[in-house]
């Protein structure tokens, strides 16, 4: 949902949307294992530090390609997901992290003789919660109506007194902030390591590509 926040509605190729959600795993990881944080007090952080992440590199980098060609756009995210790979080895290793999940998100229920994991309804629940929340936030607010504005034409948007720079910044702060997120609730699932940021990338694109581009419920 985050990637189609910004390759949507922005039009904007980022290839280094699974960085940001490692970035928010390694967050998560980091915090439970090393500070002793509660699971659910360590998803605000992930979430903050991929918006955190996602401002920085959009603010010195991505600003400058929004006119680009989208080959343009994929070579730089591409090579940023490379080099998030080879930071993450140096500072976490190449071995699988893990964060432990409270006991009561663990095992599973009976319902109509099929089992199914708590976390994963735990995981449908959110993913569910979230897309109302941004769907309600992308069509019914003041904000979203900006954004989609600067995208269809910047140059009508700015003689209309919207500040597309700030609107640009907010975007890719919530696609990257909820990549965060979704790496800090993925850990349990699928596990973390440095090339997390590629493994899931194709993934990624599917979902938005077949959920159709823009389409926050689609994805």
């Amino acid at each position: 949902v985050g990637l189609s926040v910004t390759l949507g509605m922005m039009n904007f190729v980022n290839l280094a949307h699974c960085s940001f959600a490692a970035v928010g795993g390694y967050c998560t990881v980091t915090l439970m294992n090393s500070f002793g944080w509660p699971f659910f007090a360590s998803l605000p952080m992930a979430f903050l530090m991929g918006c955190l992440v996602s401002v920085v590199l959009e603010r010195a980098l991505y600003r400058r390609l929004y006119r680009a060609s989208d080959l343009d756009q994929c070579l730089l995210t591409i090579g940023i997901a490379f080099i998030s790979v080879a930071a993450f080895a140096w500072f976490y290793t190449t071995e699988q992290q893990s964060a432990r999940v409270p006991d009561y998100l663990k095992g599973s229920v009976q319902f109509l003789g099929v089992n199914f994991a708590v976390y994963r309804l735990f995981l449908i629940l959110v993913g569910l919660s979230i897309t109302g929340i941004l769907v309600v936030l992308v069509e019914k607010t003041r904000f979203g109506a900006q954004v989609r504005a600067a995208v269809d034409n910047q140059r009508m948007a700015r003689g209309l007194g919207i500040d597309v720079d700030r609107a640009f910044m907010f975007t890719f702060a919530l696609g990257g902030g909820l990549a965060g997120l979704g790496g800090a609730l993925a850990i349990e699932v699928i596990g973390l390591d440095p090339a997390f940021a590629l493994t899931y990338l194709v993934y990624v694109l599917i979902v938005v590509a077949v959920g159709g581009l823009g389409s926050i419920g689609g994805s």
